[in-house]
């Protein structure tokens, strides 16, 4: 699989600088981690469970999430259960099936290695679990199981916990929720993908909801966890993991307080105004501005409940020329020992010691998302990919 496969090839050649890479599930872990891009949440429930999978990933999906928790009832977990493995089955028994990533989001420890040997020979499709309501203390045990259904099954499984406990979001227990959660992440940290931010939880604890105009940013004490999260679990160092972005809520706006998001001056065509409308009316600048803070924030990748939230996530995270430019010069050989020097772009300075980790992170995203031709920007991207046919802006969920 790779980033706008679904794209025609004459089409990717006209948009890229660098084409994005090619990876399988089988993949190190560093390139996974990055190229999730827009994971899409579907309910383990849905009766068409493998086509549904199978038709996403033809409209350039790369992750998706069989939620067996919070998107179904209690009471239909057994069906889901069923239900899931059923369609993971029947995947697995078409040879030309070309899947995505596939994880299943578990309620309790004990599904994963119940799920894992009710599978059988189709858990060879499954990249591993998603760690609903995430902490030191309640993790460890969804990670040992893992780990067991691992060791059980012979297939690399990885986790995404979710961070979404009331606990990180108290200024009193903060701290020591999120020094639990890297303890526990660092145990298994071979095992862990990414950390995902529940942040629909984090308004549910205040009875908070944010407007389609508005982002997760605007909500202060929404903005204030994921800065601490990122301070603590998303650092360069090589002490981080990769921060997913949390999810987008809105398909369509009925009706608007404020002024759209998205400025004219990059759709002046006539075509891509009629894009930008698009748009607009389907929510999208706001998902759109979310996405770029995101990325401001050290947030890669992002959480979606619908077909349509996909291709910004992945046309906002391709890499501009001008930044692969900067980044490659930064990290040349000859540079090592540190320095000053232009942009090639002659429009900024580029510090080249302070500067080398975003760098790594940007030729990291470049491999997996590709770079764009230095005429191409995130119109262009969108509209090839609304209109090859095999993606829109308001599809089937």
């Amino acid at each position: 699989m790779r980033h706008f496969g679904h794209i025609a090839p004459e089409v990717r050649r006209r948009l890229f600088h660098q084409e994005p890479c090619a990876f399988t599930a089988d993949s190190p872990a560093r390139l996974l981690s990055a190229a999730l891009g827009a994971t899409l949440y579907s309910p383990a429930t849905r009766p068409s469970l493998a086509d549904d999978v199978l038709k996403q990933a033809a409209r350039g999906v790369v992750s998706m999430v069989l939620c067996l928790e919070d998107s179904i009832g209690d009471a239909d977990v057994p069906a889901g259960e069923e239900n899931l493995v059923r369609h993971l089955t029947d995947l697995a028994a078409r040879p030309a099936a070309r899947v995505p990533l596939l994880f299943i989001r578990v309620r309790v420890p004990e599904q994963i290695p119940d799920l894992t040997a009710r599978l059988g020979p189709a858990v060879r499709l499954l990249s591993g679990f998603v760690l609903p309501k995430f902490t030191g203390e309640r993790g460890l045990p969804f990670l040992e199981a893992l780990a067991d259904a691992e060791a059980t099954s012979g297939r690399r499984l990885f986790a995404m916990p979710v961070l979404e406990s009331p606990d990180l979001l108290y200024q009193e227990t903060r701290v020591p929720t999120l020094e639990g959660i890297f303890r526990a992440v660092d145990k298994y940290r071979d095992r862990v993908l990414a950390v995902r931010l529940g942040v629909t939880d984090f308004c549910s604890s205040y009875g908070l909801r944010r407007a389609s105009d508005m982002t997760a940013y605007d909500i202060q004490i929404v903005a204030s966890v994921i800065a601490d999260v990122v301070n603590v679990l998303g650092r360069a160092d090589g002490t981080g993991f990769t921060v997913t972005g949390p999810v987008w809520e809105y398909f369509r706006v009925q009706e608007r307080m404020f002024k759209p998001q998205l400025r004219q001056s990059p759709f002046l065509e006539v075509k891509a105004a009629a894009l930008r409308q698009r748009l607009i009316d389907h929510a999208m600048d706001g998902l759109l501005r979310e996405i770029s803070l995101d990325q401001a924030n050290g947030l890669l990748g992002k959480t979606c409940i619908h077909p349509s939230h996909v291709l910004p996530v992945h046309a906002l995270s391709v890499v501009s020329h001008e930044e692969y430019c900067d980044a490659r010069d930064i990290l040349r050989p000859e540079r090592g020992g540190g320095g000053v020097l232009r942009s090639a772009y002659t429009n900024k300075m580029n510090e080249v010691k302070p500067h080398r980790a975003w760098a790594e992170r940007t030729l990291l995203r470049a491999e997996v998302f590709g770079v764009a031709n230095e005429d191409i920007g995130f119109v262009e991207l969108l509209g090839a990919g609304l209109t090859d046919g095999t993606d829109r802006i308001a599809g089937d969920a």
